[in-house]
């Protein structure tokens, strides 16, 4: 085998070992919160999504299978005035309301693999502000 060979058997075994770009390492970690993150019908899951525009949440009960309920960024108008962190805060007590009128109170928080700072932590703090209990 030559240098080059070599050097593509150990890049491509690299590949399985070392996450190569942000979105795999995401993932990553995401399976990693996820062995141990369950939402049960006592306690459903509050799972994030983020994305360079807007920012989701949604209650989900993972032992039927069914969102229960759910918020965006992009649902309200006013919204895109402010800043993401804001943006997230609100959408963090919106869902804590629609949670707290179908009689959910304590959930189990799933960064889905983000880092819990800035517009996570953002809506994690909204969602506690609105009653939301974890």
């Amino acid at each position: 085998m030559n240098r080059l060979e070599e050097k593509q058997v150990r890049h491509q075994l690299n590949s399985f070992i070392m996450a190569v770009t942000k979105e795999e390492r995401r993932l990553r970690i995401k399976r990693r919160i996820r062995k141990r993150v369950k939402g049960t019908t006592e306690r459903p899951r509050l799972s994030v999504y983020r994305s360079n525009n807007a920012i989701h949440a949604q209650i989900i009960d993972d032992v039927k299978g069914i969102t229960l309920v759910s918020a965006s960024s992009l649902s309200s108008k006013e919204l895109s005035d402010k800043p993401k962190k804001e943006q997230s805060k609100v959408v963090g007590e919106k869902v804590a309301k629609l949670a707290l009128e179908k009689g959910i109170k304590e959930i189990v928080f799933d960064r889905n693999g983000y880092l819990y700072h800035g517009r996570i932590q953002s809506l994690a703090d909204g969602a506690r502000e609105g009653g939301l209990v974890f």
